[in-house]
């Protein structure tokens, strides 16, 4: 009977022995999350297209608003025997053909001619006053310079309506004779008027100003993780105006920062009275921005746990099973927690620096190692844990794909860059070529992936009021 029980007793001993060297309940202590006040920007400089548009017809608008009424006053007839009153009689027609404007402008005449004789000291003069209606055709080329159209404008000729005569010594003599000395000098200065009009009446300076301070303005493109972006304009080209299509284009390029921010405001400002504009033969068009790709600890959890998916890992005779993942930020670096059965129970932490893997399109955590207290107690139980092929398969299922963040951050662009309208008059649009995550941030509510986007951009500025 005492040999029995000392038999069953052995067995006991070596079967608990057995079981305290293959299954370990190990409680390591939580690295507690911990995250920089730091404010994570991402700034770049981009070269944007800006195309100034005004339609002929607002600048016909804009020409009617400025040149009204009495336009030519002529009182002195001692010079050429005539006075000349010359009023916008019409609204002055605009149109455009083979890169000109061609321009209509309606006009009724006073006149007072003067004729007669004046010899040997006799002077015998009468007049006669006229009324007159005609349209004065007008061709000119445009040009761009300090903020202003330019242009250069010629008379091409004038078409009287009905166009009166006088009896003088029995004949009929057309009074667009008597005249035509003065409408030639009447010529060069209409010329002029009209291209003082145009340049008044269309500085687009303030236009221009207004609508890149408009767009400038920090704008939180996503409130539930307080991610930002603003754009700080620096210098702006010009190198040429096209008419073409019914409009004047300007051509213009945008040399600006662009910014992301999380968690604070950017810094980014614009002073619009303190930018340049320059002249270039060709504008550069180097499109950069950072997007944030937003991912929540608990859906990057939820993706790298599907990695480990209830599968062991083993290694000879032991085995773990990774039963649950989370993950969270201490001091710039990425912590996974991770549950385990099998060989060894509990939970441990791993620490390393999220990084991206760009021929997957995924994050994996480098420099991945157990945190210390994780790995001390690991080590008491050997260094196939710790060190081993498991803990080698562990670390490398620690990643998880960014592809819908990259989609995401495709579509938030594709958005804002579909005749997007920050203000009435300006339109955004463009196309992304290729996006390049390049840093990643974590927050204490989020991982954020600053994704760069690259490809070409254009503000449009029109309809000019």
């Amino acid at each position: 009977m005492k040999q029995t029980f000392y038999s069953l007793f052995t067995v006991v001993i070596i079967s608990f022995l057995f079981s305290c060297s293959t299954t370990k309940k190990i409680e390591a202590l939580k690295p507690e999350p911990s995250y920089s006040n730091e404010v994570v920007y991402d700034k770049q400089t981009s070269y944007l297209n800006l195309p100034v548009e005004i339609a002929v017809a607002d600048l016909q608008n804009q020409t009617n608003k400025y040149l009204n009424g009495l336009i030519y006053d002529d009182e002195k007839i001692e010079d050429d025997n005539l006075m000349m009153k010359i009023w916008k009689q019409a609204p002055i027609l605009i149109d455009e053909k083979g890169g000109k404007l061609n321009i209509v402008l309606p006009l009724k005449v006073w006149v007072k001619v003067r004729y007669g004789i004046d010899k040997f000291g006799v002077s015998l003069y009468d007049t006669k006053e006229l009324n007159l209606n005609g349209n004065i055709k007008l061709s000119t080329l445009v040009t761009f310079n300090n903020w202003k159209l330019s242009t250069n404008t010629q008379i091409g000729g004038i078409d009287w309506v009905q166009p009166p005569s006088i009896s003088i010594a029995g004949k009929d003599i057309p009074l667009t004779l008597l005249i035509n000395p003065a409408i030639a000098i009447f010529k060069g200065k209409i010329g002029k008027m009209m291209d003082d009009a145009i340049e008044k009446s269309l500085d687009i300076k303030p236009f221009v100003l207004n609508a890149l301070d408009q767009v400038s303005k920090p704008v939180q493109v996503n409130n539930d993780y307080h991610v930002w972006f603003a754009m700080q304009p620096l210098e702006l080209y010009t190198n040429k105006a096209v008419v073409a299509n019914k409009k004047i284009s300007i051509v213009m390029g945008l040399k600006a920062y662009l910014e992301t921010t999380v968690n604070s405001k950017p810094t980014l400002s614009f002073d619009k009275n303190k930018l340049l504009l320059l002249a270039a033969e060709k504008l550069p068009d180097d499109f950069g921005v950072s997007v944030a790709g937003i991912c929540t600890y608990e859906s990057a959890a939820a993706l790298m746990k599907q990695n480990f998916a209830g599968k062991p890992f083993e290694s000879g005779s032991r085995s773990v099973t990774i039963t649950d993942v989370a993950l969270w930020g201490k001091d710039g670096k990425m912590i996974v927690e991770l549950g385990m059965t099998g060989s060894v129970n509990g939970k441990f932490y791993l620490s390393g620096v999220p990084t991206y893997d760009s021929s997957k399109k995924e994050i994996f955590i480098d420099q991945l190692d157990f945190v210390l207290d994780s790995k001390s107690k690991l080590l008491k139980l050997g260094d196939w844990v710790a060190h081993g092929l498991i803990a080698k398969k562990i670390k490398e299922s620690c990643r998880y794909s960014i592809k819908d963040q990259l989609t995401q951050g495709g579509n938030t662009l594709k958005n804002y860059l579909n005749n997007y309208q920050p203000t009435k008059g300006v339109r955004v649009n463009g196309r992304v070529d290729a996006l390049s995550p390049q840093k990643i941030c974590l927050t204490p509510n989020a991982i954020v992936t600053m994704i760069t986007a690259n490809g070409k951009v254009s503000f449009s500025v029109d309809g000019m009021q």
